[in-house]
């Protein structure tokens, strides 16, 4: 599946963190918007590339650009807290997170190879809070979804693949700490584990498979409406 514009995945986010609000109602609600940036970085695996007659395995050193190649690392979040439900210290979050990771250095032959206009995650979050420690709130989540990254690949002299694609699943766990400014402002950081298996077409009929696990350290704010507690 092709996606033509890079803004499909935020839009998406919105879209279901309203149905989240939806389906858990108005009353004795405790909703959160969230927005973040940091800095990601990928352990090395390897790249599975069949390409016309030829088929090879790359080993992989990626390198995470956080703050290069035109957007930094970014992410959004919707989330929803269970108080309707009589459970204060569970929610479910929307999260889509535009990390980025590229090869580093290129394998032999190849002129490009990375994922710098996202190897986008979108993930539903099961989310648990403690109990506020004065202003802090430590919580925890683990989330499943989709990766959809934008897959650049090219050989010397080859045709070149520059597209979005939804390129397979993908997981994540996260813990951090919100701390309350006011009422309705606080900010969070947080650290983030996700694997994603990413399955991607080229253009010439090939394929790019790889599977990639990357650390997200993440500072970020976040604005609450409802009654909260």
């Amino acid at each position: 599946m092709r996606l033509p514009l890079a803004c499909l995945a935020p839009a998406a986010l919105t879209g279901a963190a309203l149905t989240l609000v939806a389906m858990t109602g108005m009353a004795r609600a405790d909703y959160v918007i969230s927005a973040y940036g940091g800095y990601n970085f990928s352990f090395d695996g390897t790249v599975d590339v069949a390409n016309g007659p030829s088929t090879h395995t790359l080993d992989m050193s990626w390198d995470g650009r956080s703050f290069e190649s035109g957007a930094p690392y970014y992410g959004l979040r919707g989330t929803a807290w269970l108080n309707r439900f009589g459970q204060p210290n569970w929610g479910l979050a929307l999260d889509y997170a535009h990390a980025k990771v590229a090869a580093d250095p290129l394998p032999p032959g190849v002129t490009t190879l990375e994922f710098t206009d996202g190897l986008n995650l979108l993930t539903v979050n099961a989310l648990y809070r403690t109990r506020p420690m004065g202003r802090v709130t430590p919580y925890l989540g683990l989330g499943a979804g989709l990766a959809i990254p934008h897959v650049e690949y090219q050989e010397a002299g080859g045709p070149r693949t520059f597209e979005y694609q939804v390129a397979g699943p993908a997981v994540q766990a996260l813990a951090g700490a919100d701390m309350a400014l006011t009422d309705f402002l606080s900010v969070f950081g947080e650290y983030k584990l996700a694997y994603s298996h990413n399955a991607a077409r080229l253009v010439n009929g090939g394929s790019l498979t790889t599977d990639i696990v990357t650390n997200q350290i993440v500072l970020g704010a976040s604005l609450r409406f409802g009654e909260g507690r």
